[in-house]
């Protein structure tokens, strides 16, 4: 759709860069797991698994950029761009992993529970820094972003962690909490960026929320409490119940990024007619050559 007073679909973020919030939240979410909530026999894996989300999705925003070759141009304005600021982190956190995974020992891992932190917390600040996207730039977005990506994480590593037949009760208390959370900080959105956004941008966030609440929370919870219930099934069911709640927050994000990103569009409190002037003041005659 061509510029008009009415509000449009932003066309520039497609579903390449909708994969770096997925991916890079999720991948962020698990490092910060990894680090702080996994069992010391087992967190270099999800710590692998991690780096490997976050390079997946930084690298489907370089393949979105029309010039490749000028991407280190990101590095440029870290005073000001939330996006340079994000490469930064994600050198600094694949620098700590890295070397975490080599030399190992607790203080390596709450740097890097810090530096995956500061990724999210960068990522969250980009959407917030889209001035022009109401859905995007309020600020009650950011916390709930950072939350998504920490339920999102801690479901993949429930996930794994069932694979392997572990359940640490510090990782699946941490996850309990960070669903909780963001089921909270959605609605608090919600409520505040209703009233400003269009008819097809408020009801693609109520269709995305209803799925973060019913997939993301509701569902988890149930399975978890039926966990409780039935121990022959533990495995299982925590594996499914962390899988849907990383579905419920790469759904809402990638609606959020890619359907619900409309502009405000504009308005012109009075229009230019041709022949008069403005009002309170006479009719123009027009003259003839």
């Amino acid at each position: 759709m061509s510029a008009g007073p009415q509000p449009w679909r932003q066309q520039h973020w497609d579903w390449r860069a909708a994969a770096n919030f997925l991916l890079g939240g999720a991948g962020s979410g698990l490092a910060i797991f990894a680090a702080l909530a996994a069992p010391a026999a087992g967190w270099q894996g999800l710590l692998v698994v991690a780096l490997a989300l976050i390079g997946t999705g930084l690298a489907c925003v370089w393949l979105e950029i029309g010039r490749p070759l000028r991407a280190l141009n990101v590095f440029v304005n870290p005073r000001t761009s939330w996006m340079s600021r994000e490469s930064y982190a994600a050198l600094l956190l694949f620098a700590i992993a890295g070397a975490a995974l080599a030399i190992g020992g607790d203080a390596l891992r709450v740097a890097l529970g810090i530096a995956a932190l500061a990724f999210l917390t960068s990522q969250a600040r980009i959407l917030h820094a889209s001035k022009g996207i109401p859905a995007w730039r309020e600020p009650k977005l950011v916390p709930l972003v950072i939350a998504t990506g920490i339920a999102e994480g801690g479901g993949i590593a429930l996930a794994l962690d069932a694979a392997l037949r572990s359940q640490p009760w510090m990782g699946l208390s941490l996850f309990t909490v960070a669903v909780i959370a963001r089921a909270l900080l959605l609605g608090g959105y919600l409520r505040k960026v209703g009233p400003a956004l269009g008819r097809e941008a408020r009801e693609t966030l109520t269709a995305a929320g209803k799925v973060l609440r019913d997939t993301g929370t509701v569902l988890p919870l149930l399975l978890l409490a039926t966990a409780i219930l039935m121990p022959q099934a533990e495995a299982v069911l925590t594996a499914f119940a962390g899988l849907a709640a990383a579905h419920g927050g790469w759904r809402f994000k990638a609606l959020l990024v890619t359907r619900a990103a409309f502009n405000q569009g504009f308005s012109i409190a009075a229009l230019p007619v041709r022949g008069t002037r403005a009002a309170g003041h006479a009719t123009a005659t027009r003259r003839t050559p």
